[in-house]
């Protein structure tokens, strides 16, 4: 895989994830609403990959060795990964109950950044658990805060 295509699909994969996740588990907490939670995936899937893509854009402009090309193959690549990933967590909310589908998609978006943080890992030679772990805790850290968060919005305006 080209090195633009993939930083396209790390990025796209751990941002549309936790980005995702996040979204999901503190709409949950503050409204317990199936149907705003998938408003809330389709309009994020859209445009926090638009706007990540930019934002990889404007980085892969900023490194001076870049071409054109690795520049636009990196910044499709964000888009593209990071919509395909932040938008196949609707499909557990569409097939199940809103408990389930919520830890189906925690348990899916762990084992998808434990997949590709373990791949990384092993193409730079480093230790796969601790990188795993690293980005596991990091994962966890996201859908407690927003959980939390999305409770005390509830407590405070009453959602």
């Amino acid at each position: 895989m080209r090195n633009s295509i993939k930083k396209g699909f790390g990025f796209g994969l751990t941002s549309g994830i936790i980005t995702t996740l996040g979204l999901i588990i503190g709409l949950n907490s503050s409204t317990h609403s199936k149907s705003i939670i998938l408003g809330g995936i389709i309009i994020i899937a859209i445009a926090d990959s638009l706007s990540d893509s930019l934002g990889m854009h404007i980085s892969e402009e900023a490194d001076s060795k870049n071409n054109k090309q690795q520049i636009w193959e990196a910044t499709i690549s964000t888009f593209l990964f990071k919509f395909i990933f932040a938008i196949a967590f609707i499909i557990p909310l569409l097939l199940l109950t809103l408990h389930t589908a919520i830890i189906t998609s925690i348990i899916l978006g762990l084992f998808l950044i434990s997949i590709f943080s373990y791949y990384i890992a092993k193409s730079n030679k480093q230790s796969p658990t601790k990188a795993i772990a690293e980005h596991i805790l990091i994962t966890l850290i996201v859908i407690f805060l927003t959980h939390f968060l999305g409770k005390l919005i509830n407590a405070i305006f009453g959602i």
